[in-house]
């Protein structure tokens, strides 16, 4: 059995602030309307997650779920509201349908970040089409994920001309990208199930935003990580992870770039692990081993002091 869903408003949204200069009139008026436009969706939602309605009819296996539903339309209104909601769901729920039909009618632009990349494959190649299908909504849908995760036909076509690798079997991989970079559309090297993702040799066929030549690049114009950045701020639901999301935000605070397209609607899947990724943007990390070291350091330089009194 699902566990209860908690909807927890971390705002009181927008119309709110703006109540108290409003003529009661206007207010009460401004209020009936927004009843209206919720009762409005709960319709609809009550419609496409009925026995026999919208996602029953196009998804085999479907089942019905009270706690998708009510999930969904908590989701639903805090898009209308400009609000914010937490949502906890069990096992079972369906949360991920329950998030991608509010989202995909009345979302906007909507950023829909997770955990890992597993999952955002699994987003993008799955869940997304086959709610969008199920809906008949006419939404474009980009993948975004780090550039590391992109052949660099620049740094490719070095290491090809280096001939310089580690093995034989680094070779082999090195053949395998090559030919897999003339034919993808994307370079998303999740693609190539030939070259295991943690193969060393994709270090040297992926760039950083260290060793990236930008528009100095002679391959700029079919570069994968250009080419899904543009894709990305035309589509209207982007699918990220949490990782790119933050480096996002850092590079915004700098001042100096940034990676993702504005957006009416944020979603993170998974979102209890948001702290712990944050962590690693925003957070500052003291090992024992540097505690110690300090120690140590601190004690010599009092030796120090106290021998020069003495002296």
């Amino acid at each position: 059995m699902s566990e209860p869903i908690e909807d927890t408003s971390l705002s009181d949204g927008p119309d709110a602030a703006g109540a108290a200069d409003m003529p009661e009139s206007l207010a009460n008026a401004v209020a009936a309307a927004a009843a209206d436009q919720a009762a409005l969706r709960s319709s609809q939602l009550a419609t496409i997650f009925a026995e026999t309605g919208t996602l029953a009819s196009a998804i085999p296996g479907y089942r019905p779920r009270a706690a998708q539903e009510k999930m969904s339309e908590a989701v639903a209104n805090a898009i209308a509201d400009n609000d914010t909601v937490i949502v906890e769901a069990g096992t079972g729920t369906g949360k991920t349908y329950a998030y991608l039909v509010p989202a995909m009618l009345w979302g906007g632009k909507v950023i829909l970040s997770t955990g890992t990349k597993n999952l955002q494959d699994q987003l993008y190649l799955r869940d997304i089409p086959t709610v969008r299908h199920a809906l008949n909504v006419p939404i474009s849908v980009s993948l975004l994920k780090g550039r590391a995760n992109y052949v660099c036909h620049y740094h490719l076509e070095r290491a090809q001309a280096n001939g310089r690798l580690a093995s034989k079997q680094d070779a082999a991989w090195l053949r395998e990208i090559s030919r897999f970079a003339k034919t993808t559309t994307s370079g998303d090297k999740a693609e190539l199930a030939e070259v295991p993702e943690n193969a060393p040799v994709w270090q040297i066929v992926t760039s950083t935003r260290d060793n990236c030549l930008g528009s100095e690049c002679p391959n700029y114009k079919e570069c994968f990580v250009m080419r899904a950045r543009k894709e990305a701020q035309q589509a209207d639901l982007v699918v990220v992870n949490h990782h790119l999301f933050f480096a996002d935000v850092v590079l915004r605070d700098t001042g100096m770039a940034e990676l993702l397209p504005a957006a009416n609607t944020v979603i993170f899947d998974e979102a209890h692990q948001l702290p712990e990724t944050a962590t690693l943007f925003f957070g500052e990390t003291l090992s024992t081993s540097q505690l110690l070291e300090l120690a140590r350091d601190t004690v010599a330089e009092g030796l120090s002091h106290a021998r020069d009194a003495v002296d």
